[in-house]
């Protein structure tokens, strides 16, 4: 069940302005209704200031004096009506705690798919192309560590997506396509025996 946004602050606003049952606000807040009792009383989250859920836009007029009326109905959430946002073209965003990891990926992605141009390995990894030049001429600052790891296991992009650039990596290079499922890709023992980072 979708919860309002700030459920605590949204429960203290029904509380005060609205005849709802206790066990109403419980439901559409998703808290407890004797949590809800105790803000009712002064004894629970007394430094919470109440949000109007009509306000945000969670919830209608119409809605609310419906479910006052009667005690036994149930809040609903109002649903957006605004389409979800669509992702920006640009480069991928990697989250601090994998930015390191991100030169594994990169000579992962050189050695088993050399195919792959450079802004493909940057739309893949969210990276740079003096990145990728570094790490496969071996300047990299940190080469003596790079060990080559594939990025669907780090979990900077989806095997799928990797399986869409190769394919269109192979299909712009001439080389016949079976699709991503045509694809050999290393084995398990590559993973064992990458203890050294070979070219």
């Amino acid at each position: 069940m979708t919860l309002p946004l700030m459920p605590k602050a949204t429960a203290m606003w029904l509380v005060d302005n609205t005849s709802l049952t206790f066990e109403q606000i419980a439901e559409f807040c998703g808290i407890h209704p004797l949590e809800v009792q105790g803000m009712a009383d002064g004894e629970v989250a007394q430094n919470i200031v109440g949000m109007d859920p009509i306000k945000t836009g969670q919830l209608t007029q119409e809605e609310l004096n419906r479910a006052q009326k009667d005690p036994k109905a149930r809040l609903r959430l109002r649903t957006s009506t605004l389409p979800e946002p669509k992702r920006r073209r640009g480069p991928r965003y990697t989250p601090l705690s994998k930015r390191h990891e991100r030169p594994d990926a990169i000579a992962w992605l050189v050695r088993y798919h050399p195919e792959l141009s450079d802004p493909q390995i940057c739309k893949l990894v969210g990276t740079t192309k003096p990145t990728i030049a570094a790490v496969r001429e071996r300047t990299h600052w940190n080469s003596a560590n790079i060990k080559p790891r594939d990025p669907v296991v780090l979990g900077l992009c989806k095997q799928i997506e990797l399986d869409e650039a190769v394919a269109a990596a192979a299909k712009r290079a001439g080389q016949r396509e079976d699709g991503p499922e045509g694809i050999e890709p290393p084995s398990a023992e590559t993973y064992v025996n990458m203890d050294t980072y070979e070219s």
